[in-house]
């Protein structure tokens, strides 16, 4: 499994409007590898927020597809210009391929 993790910081009160970005219907529940995103919040501290979304694919070749896909560039492209919303403070991504699950006993 591939996981991106994207974590931003939110001026307090937006949280829940990054969070519905990521509930939203899109195209990429349709793309092969895609398995989920767990979108995820802090409690608000000093002026701001965390929201941390982790974007689950079965490998990172599947996901380097999806990153190189006609439909994710024009995502991209249609975005390009636009000024990031003032209530975004910081954003950071991060991958990982997981090493190991350990699950529930039944």
């Amino acid at each position: 499994m591939f996981i991106m993790h994207r974590k931003m910081t939110v001026k307090e009160g937006f949280a829940d409007q990054m969070v519905e970005q990521f509930n939203k219907p899109g195209i990429i529940e349709e793309q092969e590898g895609f398995i989920d995103i767990i979108a995820m919040t802090s409690k608000p501290r000093k002026g701001e927020e965390t929201v941390i979304a982790l974007v689950r694919w079965e490998s990172e070749e599947k996901w380097k597809q999806w990153e190189k896909s006609d439909a994710h560039i024009a995502g991209h492209k249609a975005k390009r210009g636009q000024a990031k919303p003032d209530h975004i403070i910081d954003q950071e991504v991060t991958f990982y391929t997981v090493q190991a699950v350990k699950e529930a006993r039944n």
